[in-house]
């Protein structure tokens, strides 16, 4: 990584990071899918440790699970200090990619051929986290649908750093 890369702090910048693990999703999933991909969502998007100015990374890239027209790829990014030989992972997350065809339309992606218990492993948990997005997006979507400020919003907010001050 190169200095025009970093932050305010000195480590190179998450967009960067970012940058570099869709176009990695793009391809890990156009090569599956046999055509053009698009990025739909990223999720668990965590930034374990910082990349330095004059780490090598290193992008790991998987399909992790496909559905009818879409597809899961975990990507792993690993930084290693070649002047000390330290290597660490500073990144795991999952990009959700939509196949189009040359119209721009969705399209069929192969079966996902899974071969040794990680692959496995990893298709359950993709499912796993799919499920537990749709939950969660349902149930915050009720949240906001029926919000109204009452005192059990105020208990559940009480001994956070807020103050409610409604203006009329």
């Amino acid at each position: 990584m190169i200095p025009a890369y970093t932050n305010f702090g000195g480590k190179i910048h998450g967009g960067i990071l970012l940058s570099l693990m869709d176009k990695v999703a793009y391809v890990c999933a156009s090569k599956h899918a046999g055509n053009y991909c698009v990025t739909v969502s990223v999720d668990n998007v965590n930034f374990i440790a910082p990349v330095e100015v004059g780490d090598l990374v290193s992008l790991k890239a998987s399909v992790n699970y496909v559905g009818s027209t879409s597809l899961v790829v975990g990507i792993r990014v690993i930084a290693e200090n070649v002047q000390h030989g330290t290597v660490k992972h500073t990144n795991t997350c999952y990009f959700t990619m939509v196949a189009k065809d040359s119209e721009g339309v969705k399209a069929q992606v192969p079966p996902l051929i899974l071969e040794q218990p990680d692959d496995i492993r990893r298709f359950a948990s993709a499912l796993r986290r799919r499920t537990l997005r749709s939950n969660v997006s349902k149930r915050m979507q009720d949240f906001k649908t029926d919000f109204e400020v009452n005192d059990e919003v105020r208990d559940f907010i009480a001994d956070q750093r807020c103050e409610i001050n409604l203006v009329d």
